[in-house]
C-alpha cells in the first residue's frame, strides 16, 4: 500500500503531465488530448514510482523500458519525460509539431531520449516490446518491459499474435497495460468494433491479468507490485479510465480524440487543473 506522502506525490506528478499536455497543444493545434489525459496517473506512476531509469543516463544498460504502442498519445509521455528530467521543459514545451522539434506528433526515439521506440502505427507496439523483453532475457539483464495499447487498437491482429508469442516463450519480464477508455476517434469502442470481456481474452492467451482503476495512483501502483510476483507468463494491467481526464469539457468525449483548443478552451483547461482538475 502507499503511503500517503507518495499518493499525494504521484497525484500531483499526474495533474502536472495534464498541464504539461495542454501547454504543448496550446491554441489552435490539433493534439491528442484526450488519449494522452486518460493516462497520466498511468505515466506517473512508472516513471516516479515503478520504472528504474535515469535520466543523466537514459541508456543504461539495465533500465525498464517503457513503449507506447498507441503512439499518437505521444503527449503524455513527452510530458512524463519533462518532469523526470530528460529534457528542458520551458525551452521544448511551445514546440510541439515544429519542424525541426525533438516533439513530433509520434514519438521519434531518434530524437528524444527516454524513447525507446518509434510508434504509431497501431498494433505494432506489444511486438516490439515482446522481442525487447526476450532479449532483455536473452542478455541475462534484469530489467522490465511495459507497453501500453489504447482499447481502441485491440482491433489489431498483430497484438494478438504478439501476445500469443509473450505467453508462449514465458516473457514474465513483460506488463501489458491496457488504457481501457472506452472511446476511439469516431465514438465508442464497443459500438465501432466490439471487443468484449478483454480480461477474458487475455486470460485465454495466456496472460496474468489484473484490473485496476487507472486514475487511482494506489491502485495502479498496487497492480504493478503484484504484476512483479508473477513468474512464467506475461501480465497484463487492464486501467479503467476516463478520455479526457482532468478537463471537465473533454471527458468522455470522442471529440477530443486529437482537437484544437480554442484560447477560452485552453484557458479553462489550465485552470481546472491549477484547481486539481481530478473529481
Amino acid at each position: 500500500m502507499l503511503e500517503e506522502k507518495m499518493r499525494q506525490e504521484l497525484n500531483e506528478r499526474a495533474r502536472a503531465i495534464r498541464e504539461n499536455v495542454v501547454r504543448m497543444i496550446g491554441v489552435g493545434k490539433a493534439g491528442h488530448i484526450g488519449g494522452s489525459c486518460s493516462m497520466a496517473e498511468i505515466t506517473a506512476v512508472l516513471y516516479f514510482y515503478k520504472m528504474r531509469h535515469d535520466p543523466k543516463n537514459p541508456r543504461m544498460r539495465d533500465r525498464d523500458r517503457f513503449i507506447l504502442s498507441k503512439g499518437h498519445a505521444a503527449l503524455v509521455q513527452y510530458a512524463a519525460l519533462m518532469e523526470c528530467g530528460y529534457f528542458d521543459k520551458e525551452s521544448s514545451i511551445r514546440t510541439l509539431k515544429c519542424l525541426g522539434s525533438s516533439l513530433q506528433g509520434h514519438p521519434d526515439m531518434r530524437k528524444l531520449p527516454g524513447i525507446e521506440a518509434n510508434t504509431g502505427s497501431l498494433g505494432q507496439g506489444v511486438s516490439l516490446a515482446s522481442g525487447m523483453a526476450a532479449g532483455l532475457r536473452l542478455n541475462g539483464i534484469d530489467a522490465k518491459v511495459y507497453v501500453a495499447v489504447g482499447d481502441g487498437e485491440l482491433a489489431e491482429g498483430q497484438i494478438w499474435e504478439a501476445l500469443l508469442s509473450a505467453a508462449k516463450f514465458r516473457l514474465d519480464n513483460l506488463r501489458v497495460i491496457i488504457d481501457r477508455n472506452g472511446l476511439q476517434a469516431t465514438g465508442r469502442t464497443e459500438e465501432r468494433f466490439p471487443i468484449g470481456s478483454i480480461e477474458e481474452k487475455l486470460r485465454a492467451f495466456g496472460l496474468e491479468t489484473i484490473t485496476a482503476d487507472g486514475h487511482d495512483v494506489g491502485a495502479l501502483a498496487a497492480a504493478f507490485d503484484r504484476a512483479d510476483e508473477i513468474k512464467g507468463k506475461p501480465t497484463a494491467i487492464v486501467a479503467d479510465t476516463v478520455k479526457g481526464k482532468g478537463i471537465p469539457f473533454a471527458e468522455g468525449e470522442a471529440g477530443y480524440h486529437n482537437k484544437a483548443l480554442t484560447q477560452e478552451q485552453y484557458e479553462e483547461a489550465l485552470s481546472a487543473l491549477k484547481k486539481g482538475g481530478i473529481a
